[in-house]
C-alpha cells in the first residue's frame, strides 16, 4: 500500500491549490457527466454516479454544479462528450504508471502524455504493459478529526471493509470493488466525513526510489500528468523515503 499512499498524500497536499484553480471541480464535473451518460441520472440506480456525487459534496462543490453536470450527461443540457482512456507506461527508475483520462481530443491527450514521459526519461507503453501490476480497490479517505481510529475500524469492518490504514492527515478505508458502495453508504449513514471516496488502482509490489535525481524526475512526471486538463487520476508503484521526500519538497 505504501506506494499508493505516498502518491495519494502528495496529491492531497497540493489539493488546495488545485481547488483554487478550479482543477478539482473540473475533474469531478467530468466524472459526474460521464457517470450519468453511461448509467443514467438517478444516483440510486447508478453506483458510479452516487460515488462521484459523494466525492463532489466532500469537496464542497455547489449543488447547482452537480445538477448541471448530471443533466449534461443525460443530454438534458448541451455539453462535451468525453472518451475514457487508460494510458500505461514506465517512469524514471522503472516505476509503473497508470494514467486515467477523460478527453474530447484523443490526439491531444496521447501527444501530451507521451511528451511528459519522454521528457522525464520514461516511456509511454502499449495497452496492458503495466496494468497487471495493480489491483482495483475501493478507497475512502476520512478526516481524522471526524472519528477515532477505533470507532472507524469498527464501523468500516462491520460494513464490509478489508482494512483501515492510518496516514498523516487521513484514515484510508480499503475495500474490494464489490463492497465499496455498501461500505461508503454505511460510513455516510454513521456521519463519517469523507475527503474522497472512489475506486482506485493499488500496486501489488513497490519500487523503492532512493536516488535523488530519479525521485525528482519521477515526481516531476507525476506532477505534469496530474496537471493536464485531460487527466483524471494517476497511479504509480513507488515509495520514496520520508527523509528524501522532505529534501525534495
Amino acid at each position: 500500500m505504501s506506494g499508493h499512499s505516498k502518491w495519494a498524500n502528495i496529491k492531497h497536499k497540493k489539493g488546495a491549490a488545485d481547488a483554487k484553480r478550479g482543477k478539482a471541480f473540473t475533474r469531478l464535473i467530468k466524472e459526474i457527466t460521464v457517470a450519468a451518460r453511461m448509467g443514467g441520472g438517478d444516483p440510486d440506480g447508478n453506483p458510479r454516479l452516487r460515488s462521484a456525487i459523494a466525492t463532489a459534496r466532500a469537496g464542497n462543490m455547489p449543488k447547482d454544479n452537480i445538477t448541471r453536470a448530471i443533466k449534461k450527461g443525460t443530454g438534458e443540457l448541451e455539453g462535451e462528450v468525453y472518451d475514457e482512456i487508460l494510458y500505461e507506461g514506465y517512469g524514471p527508475g522503472g516505476v509503473a504508471v497508470l494514467v486515467e483520462c477523460m478527453t474530447d481530443n484523443r490526439n491531444r491527450s496521447v501527444a501530451d502524455i507521451r511528451h511528459y514521459f519522454a521528457k522525464s526519461n520514461g516511456n509511454l507503453g502499449e495497452s496492458g504493459c503495466v496494468a497487471y501490476m495493480f489491483d482495483k480497490k475501493g478507497m475512502i479517505l476520512v478526516e481524522k478529526t471526524s472519528t477515532s481510529e477505533e470507532e472507524l475500524m469498527d464501523l468500516a469492518l462491520e460494513s464490509g471493509a478489508d482494512d483501515v490504514v492510518e496516514e498523516d492527515e487521513h484514515f484510508q478505508v480499503i475495500t474490494t470493488p464489490e463492497d465499496f458502495d455498501e461500505v461508503r453508504d454505511g460510513l455516510e449513514k454513521a456521519g463519517v466525513v469523507f475527503v474522497e471516496a472512489s475506486l482506485t488502482m493499488v500496486p501489488q509490489t513497490i519500487i523503492e526510489v532512493t536516488e535523488e535525481k530519479i525521485a525528482k524526475s519521477l515526481l516531476k512526471l507525476l506532477d505534469n500528468l496530474e496537471g493536464h486538463e485531460d487527466v483524471q487520476n494517476v497511479h504509480a508503484n513507488f515509495d520514496i523515503d520520508d527523509e528524501l521526500m522532505e529534501q525534495l519538497s
